[in-house]
Parts: C-alpha cells; structure tokens; sequence
C-alpha cells in the first residue's frame, strides 16, 4: 500500500478498532499463475502478538478457495470514502481527490480443519448478531437437525496470521487547516452516510 508518513497509522489497536468496524474484505492472491481475488467477512484475533489474525471461510467452487497451504494472501479493508471537490478549499488552484481510510495486510494462509471451520462460524455469527441487538440473536443450534453438516462441505475456512498489517487515514492532513475544514463543511452538508463518516473522521484528526 502506497502510505505516506502523514497518513500512516502507526498504532496496531487503532488497526484493530478499524478492521473489527469493517469486517468485510478483499483478497488477493495467485492461483495457478493467475491472480484471483475473494470477498468475504472475517473474525479478527489478537493473537498472535503484535499484529493478530483473521479466519474466515470462502466457498469451495471460489477459485481463490484452491490457492495453496502456505501461499501468500494479501487482504484489503475500505472504510467509508468520498470525494474531494476542489471548490471545498480556501486555498485557490487546487484539483480533486479522495478521501478515505483503509488497512492492508499480509500472511501465509493455512487451512482450518472442520473444528476450526465449525468454531469460525459460530464466531462468526455471534460477532455480527450481537450489533442486532435487541433482535434475540441467530445461532447456529437454530438450524434443523444435519442441516449444518449438510452444508459445511460447500465451504473451506482458513486463518492468517498477520506478517505485515498497515493502516491509512487519507483525511486531509496534508491540507493548510481552512481547506480541511471547508471539506468538512462541505461533506457534513451533503448528509449521506460515507460523506457524514469521513467528515467525522476527519474531525479527530489533531489540526
């Protein structure tokens, strides 16, 4: 990830804060030579130390499911971005860009047997049942008997260790402090939901 110094995220526990708020990733990796890419939602680990782990489970027929034990995956997390209109700033004779913020990360991927695969999903559900809250929370005991054991099969789960994990908050910081302002102005006015997040985002940036 291209990641100057002034938009860089340093701290592994603000990494960890975005991931678990933007659970749904990209991969990438190589497969038979070519690069195939999955998207799927992953359970975040703290462990190991410093960087963590993810397990998360693709379907069998994803011809990324078929990349080797060991192989390199590369994983992406996009928060909310918008765009930049050039209008927004005091500072005249400027162009358009992008604001946003993301995490990249890492690892060697390896294949979980079917008590980890079982584990991950019920992790899995209850991580995103619990934001439903008060809805009584889906289980996987709700299901009809061998139901569950009819369906693993079509599914293979994996974790990944973390080797490299980086953060990116493109928020402005490299904009005079009236140009950054005048973006939050701007996208707090337009309402919807990603330009009310950035805006947000951008309020917590030290000016």
């Amino acid at each position: 990830m291209y990641n100057p110094a002034h938009f860089a995220v340093s701290d592994m526990r603000a990494v960890h804060g975005f991931i678990a708020e933007n659970v749904f990733a990209t991969f990438a990796g190589q497969v038979g030579g070519a690069i195939q890419f999955a998207y799927a939602p992953v359970v975040l680990d703290s462990e190991p130390a410093p960087l963590g782990r993810v397990r998360f489970h693709l379907a069998r027929a994803n011809p990324l499911a078929a990349i080797e034990e060991g192989a390199q995956l590369k994983l992406s997390f996009l928060g909310a971005h918008v765009y930049v209109s050039p209008d927004w700033y005091e500072t005249p004779d400027q162009v358009p860009t992008w604001n946003y913020v993301a995490a990249e990360g890492s690892g060697r991927v390896r294949r979980l047997n079917d008590a980890g695969l079982k584990k991950l999903l019920s992790d899995l559900s209850i991580q995103e049942e619990k934001v439903l809250a008060p809805k009584p929370p889906w289980n996987l005991a709700r299901l009809s008997e061998g139901r569950f054991e009819q369906l693993l099969p079509s599914i293979i789960g994996f974790e990944l260790a973390f080797e490299t994990l980086a953060g990116k908050t493109k928020l402005s910081q490299n904009r005079a402090k009236a140009d950054a302002m005048g973006v939050i102005a701007a996208l707090e006015a337009r309402g919807d939901g990603a330009s009310c997040a950035v805006a947000a985002a951008m309020r917590k940036i030290p000016r």
